[in-house]
């Protein structure tokens, strides 16, 4: 559970984050679908049209390193997901963004937390929703917008809210953005079932919350050159911490759950640069420096490259690297000191290098794939995009995973 929770957020920005809290510095495996910027495509919806995406992915992944046995065991998790976002104008300068999702999975890490196999941990689901509004003010360059949300799993429930403020250049080739988040959880506590009689295993508190504040500049040198520059800083505090991961000590029988600080900050800044290569080629290309206080330093790099294949199909291969030191408070399996006061097995906290592969395909045909019309209405939907991407993960501690998403827009008016 916590794996797949701890990844589903979208790096883009405010509008989404799971309450699980964003893991900016620790890579895990990618269960998100293609990233939403479409930098240098050209969209021919008018400016009221309802645009609509559905996104489809399934994910699978296995390793033997899971934090619910103490860094030892099995990983395998397999999720079907399923997400809609929905941009509404509702008038010149006012939108409407709506993006909701389902996704169900199941985990042989997350059944281990008693000792029944299939027990009612072995599968969940998770529901989110995120509802925004932007306005747009041309004649001072400027827009602004606030929206809120949230999330609901077996084990917990968060809402969030958010708000973001930009101002371009009076030419339109720079910009500077900024948003600011905040998002209040409150999660059930399940211990692993030798510690339920414990009354110390239980931490002090069912809630985490995390405050966002972030900054991207971007600006546009030439017709060739796009670049980004961003950075964050995240405060967390609360429940950090996940009650049914064990662990075991060095010399010691003694079993406890892990304990972690009741607060974090994090620093992630990072560079975006795209440069159009010819008319048919495209580098997009990322750079991200991330530090926090649990001492985890890392480094991430990505690089895509959409090719057009005449002038419906881009074909986009991409890989990103990524690069990370160890926290402080965790050691593998029956390896810490019994006299720790903080301490954790999750190897998403470990030290390791890892590896994201794949590509994508994009089918978008000027006048679109096809045309129809809804009962209920007299406006035309058009079938404009269609897309298909594949990747696979792998990571030094022998976690690996493959993930496949399929994305299909519509635009009505």
């Amino acid at each position: 559970m916590s794996t797949l929770s701890n990844f589903f957020f979208l790096s883009t920005g405010f509008l989404f984050l799971l309450p699980s809290f964003p893991l900016l510095g620790q890579e895990n495996p990618p269960l998100d679908a293609p990233q939403d910027e479409k930098e240098g495509e050209h969209t021919d919806a008018p400016s009221e049209a309802v645009e609509v995406n559905f996104l489809f992915t399934y994910y699978e992944q296995e390793g033997n390193h899971s934090a619910v046995t103490g860094g030892i065991g099995t990983e395998e998790l397999r999720d079907i997901a399923s997400k809609i976002i929905v941009n509404v104008p509702l008038d010149s300068v006012t939108s409407l963004a709506i993006n909701t999702g389902l996704s169900f999975y199941s985990s042989a890490s997350t059944d281990r937390i008693d000792f029944r196999v299939s027990s009612a941990s072995s599968s969940d689901f998770h529901g989110f929703f995120n509802v925004g509004v932007t306005k747009e003010k041309p004649q001072k360059q400027t827009s602004y917008g606030f929206n809120f949300g949230g999330a609901i799993e077996s084990d917990y429930i968060s809402t969030s809210l958010g708000g973001q403020w930009s101002k371009a250049s009076a030419d339109g080739n720079r910009e500077i953005n900024l948003t600011a988040s905040a998002f209040f959880d409150r999660i059930t506590l399940y211990l692993p079932v030798e510690l339920r009689r414990n009354a110390n295993a239980l931490p002090g508190t069912d809630q985490r919350q995390t405050y966002q504040l972030g900054v991207v500049y971007s600006h546009v040198f030439n017709q060739r050159m796009q670049a980004s520059i961003l950075g964050e800083v995240i405060y967390q505090r609360g429940l950090l911490s996940t009650p049914f991961h064990r662990v075991y000590f060095e010399n010691s029988e003694e079993l406890k759950n892990e304990k972690l600080p009741k607060s974090r900050f994090k620093y992630p800044v990072g560079i975006r640069i795209n440069y159009f290569m010819t008319d048919f080629l495209l580098l997009r290309s990322f750079y991200r420096y991330y530090y926090d206080n649990f001492g985890i330093h890392a480094h991430t790099a990505s690089l895509e490259v959409p090719v057009k294949i005449g002038s419906f199909f881009t074909f986009y291969p991409f890989y990103r690297y990524h690069t990370q030191t160890a926290s402080q408070y965790f050691q593998p399996y029956h390896t810490h000191d019994i006299h720790d006061r903080f301490y954790t097995s999750d190897y998403d906290l470990s030290a390791f290098d890892s590896h994201y592969a794949g590509a994508g395909i994009r089918y978008a045909p000027l006048w679109g794939i096809g045309r129809f019309q809804f009962p209920w209405t007299k406006k035309l939907t058009l079938f404009k995009s269609l897309e298909l991407r594949y990747g696979n993960y792998w990571r030094s501690d022998g976690l690996s995973a493959f993930m496949i998403s399929l994305d299909m827009g519509f635009i009505t008016q």
